[in-house]
């Protein structure tokens, strides 16, 4: 290419379109997040929901691009066929090859299956998404998760003719891990959050030179880090996740009836909402902890860092659930780090690259409520060591896990794919 198409490139503003199961959903402020972040950064962005969200963030920057997005299943299907049909009729050629494709991931999943079924809706719903990106001139499709986002996305490219990628995260690619070869070595590149998400990738048959590592990042302007202060007493504890078994509250609540057992002062409130909350209130009342441990509900994105600021440690106690699921690094750890405020969480799939155990805070094998009691104990117990450690970890985030930085890394990758 010559320094003038070039240049010519590097003027025209990237469009690029993002995907994501439910925008802006307060379940998955990394996503909105990055979109806010990419704006910032001159990139305009078309997004696209899967679904409605059930809770939505409320910030006024999240409504104005909630107002934006196009929200994919709520269409009627005769839209969806209708689509499909237009786009069969004006790109035969590109329509054959992505259905041939789709034919080929039929089998492969299992022709009868309900993956299977799943495919097929989505390679409709792709028609749509295909003529959106065509209309609004797209030149890249991101997804956000490798299952039902990056499948839409896949077969949009192949619709369209519009490069594409995808963020691989968690239980995207732990239990609903369908076609993961695949849909990386279609794509013009993949991004996930960590490198033993890269391993577990490769080790699927995934080409390795396609994977870069992006972690999510956290927004520095939003969580300023408070100054060293003595501990409350009681010790407040907190810990903030969707209520699903992955999240550990259950062995977090356990640990805490050890807390009391020994004597140690403390209190913790649980933020989150979610399928197993009566199922946690239950375990508090039977383990006599319900004047220690309240539960407070979702919080808004924008009320969590004066929520962490009242919090002398911030506790996740991940784990792996039935399923096979498991969280990846999760933002709230960052953002908790970010604020000032030491934070225990588990040795578990990439936690370990944002915590280094006494280092950048604390880990503990998961499911083991004696041992984060009395690491618990440990944190509240050494002053110095614990004044070190979240100073380490500012500077941890500051390095590797900062929302604008990683922001900047993503539109290089999407520019870096402009013809």
């Amino acid at each position: 290419m010559s320094s003038r198409s070039k240049n010519r490139t590097a003027d025209r503003k990237l469009t690029i379109a993002y995907l994501a199961p439910e925008l802006p959903a307060l379940s998955a402020t990394f996503v909105y997040q990055e979109i806010l972040e990419l704006q910032r950064n001159g990139v305009s962005v078309v997004p696209i929901s899967v679904h409605l969200p059930g809770l939505r963030a409320q910030e006024d920057e999240v409504r104005e691009l909630a107002g934006k997005t196009r929200y994919l299943y709520r269409l009627p299907r005769r839209t969806l066929l209708a689509n499909a049909l237009v786009t069969a009729i004006t790109r035969p050629g590109k329509f054959i090859a992505a259905l041939t494709a789709l034919i080929g991931d039929v089998f492969r999943v299992g022709t009868f299956s309900r993956t299977a079924a799943g495919l097929v809706f989505r390679f409709l719903a792709a028609s749509t998404v295909a003529r959106v990106l065509v209309k609004t001139g797209c030149s890249h499709i991101h997804a956000h998760f490798a299952h039902v986002p990056a499948d839409i996305a896949m077969y949009a490219s192949l619709l369209s003719g519009v490069p594409y990628s995808f963020t691989a995260h968690a239980n995207d690619i732990f239990v609903h891990a369908w076609l993961l070869e695949h849909k990386v070595r279609r794509s013009a590149f993949t991004v996930t959050i960590s490198a033993f998400n890269r391993a577990h990738l490769t080790s699927q048959g995934a080409p390795p030179e396609k994977i870069h590592v992006v972690h999510c990042g956290v927004d520095a302007k939003a969580f300023a880090h408070r100054k060293p202060r003595e501990l409350h007493r009681p010790v407040r504890l907190g810990s903030l996740g969707r209520i699903v078994e992955k999240k550990g509250f259950d062995t977090l609540i356990r640990a805490c009836r050890v807390l009391k057992d020994s004597g140690t002062p403390f209190t913790l409130e649980l933020a989150g909402d979610g399928p197993l909350k009566q199922d946690l209130l239950t375990l508090t009342r039977s383990l006599g902890l319900t004047g220690k441990i309240g539960f407070i509900g979702p919080l808004p994105h924008d009320r969590v860092p004066g929520w962490l600021d009242g919090l002398d440690i911030f506790v996740l106690a991940c784990r792996k659930d039935r399923e096979g699921d498991m969280d990846g690094i999760p933002v709230v750890l960052m953002e908790a780090m970010l604020s000032g405020v030491p934070v225990v969480s588990t040795r578990l799939t990439g936690i370990p690259e944002l915590i280094e155990d006494r280092v950048s805070g604390y880990l503990v094998a998961p499911e083991d409520p004696r041992h984060l009691a009395s690491v618990i104990e440990e944190v509240i117990g050494d002053d110095r060591l614990r004044e070190q450690i979240t100073r380490q970890a500012v500077e941890k985030i500051g390095q590797e896990f900062d929302l604008a930085r990683n922001a900047r890394m993503l539109a290089s990758l999407f520019k870096g794919n402009q013809p």
